[in-house]
């Protein structure tokens, strides 16, 4: 009877396997540091490319929330990244594309664009977008030029659950939006979840609003927050962090 031996090459296998666990893990963890802004990111793409889907469904309320969590974890994505020394221009790329997509194209439909002039509303708010995201670079530390997008996305859709969609008024905020956008004043860098501890209970009650808060009293959470960077940027929001 014959008997077979395990081949050597599997036992060597296994050995090596068991011997490198300790850098496997070490490998993974890396791994995870340097991925997960990039996580952030590409979860705020799926959700504009989301809130996208809804609008086009009529479903403008649910694209609305989405915007909201497009805006929570736009403002988590750069602080992990910084925190985690894993800034890239791969991840810088990203960011960008998800913030045009989330705060561009997605909060742009809100504006519900029927007919010429509609329709060039929206086009002319998803290039302010653009040129804010693109060319607009203050050269000063902790400072944006022109009001980071973002917030104009969350004042809008605010607005929009409090209001039930009044096109008119949401029309009249978006002009106004971007306006801001493409001005060439100096809004400083919030770094809300790196800063002081009265603005990371801001963030934590956004969370809260999202998830708890009945729309109403979450629309008015998340204007009072927009509104209050977009007229008070150094009085209240100022960094020196």
């Amino acid at each position: 009877m014959w008997m077979v031996s395990p081949p050597v090459g599997i036992a060597q296998y296994t050995k090596k396997l068991f011997l490198s666990r300790p850098a496997g893990r070490a490998q993974a963890l890396e791994f995870v540091r340097k991925n997960a802004a990039n996580a952030l990111s590409m979860a705020n793409l799926v959700a504009g490319l989301s809130s996208i889907l809804c609008s086009l469904n009529r479903q403008y309320h649910c694209s609305c929330w989405l915007l909201l969590v497009s805006f929570l974890l736009d403002l988590a994505d750069g602080a992990v990244a910084r925190q985690l020394d894993a800034c890239s221009a791969l991840g810088a790329k990203l960011d960008d594309f998800a913030d045009f997509t989330s705060f561009g194209l997605a909060t742009a439909l809100l504006l519900q664009p029927r007919g010429v002039l509609g329709g060039l509303l929206a086009i002319a708010y998803v290039l302010a977008v653009f040129a804010r995201l693109c060319f607009f670079s203050s050269g000063i530390p902790f400072t944006y030029r022109g009001l980071p997008c973002p917030y104009a996305s969350a004042l809008l859709a605010g607005t929009f659950l409090l209001t039930g969609g009044h096109v008119s008024l949401l029309r009249v905020a978006a002009i106004t939006m971007g306006l801001f956008m493409v001005d060439r004043g100096f809004y400083p860098h919030d770094k809300v979840l790196e800063s002081q501890r009265w603005k990371k209970l801001i963030y934590a009650g956004g969370v809260a609003a999202i998830l708890f808060l009945p729309p109403t009293l979450a629309s008015i959470y998340y204007l009072a927050w927009s509104a209050s960077y977009i007229c008070f940027p150094f009085a209240i929001w100022s960094c020196k962090a």
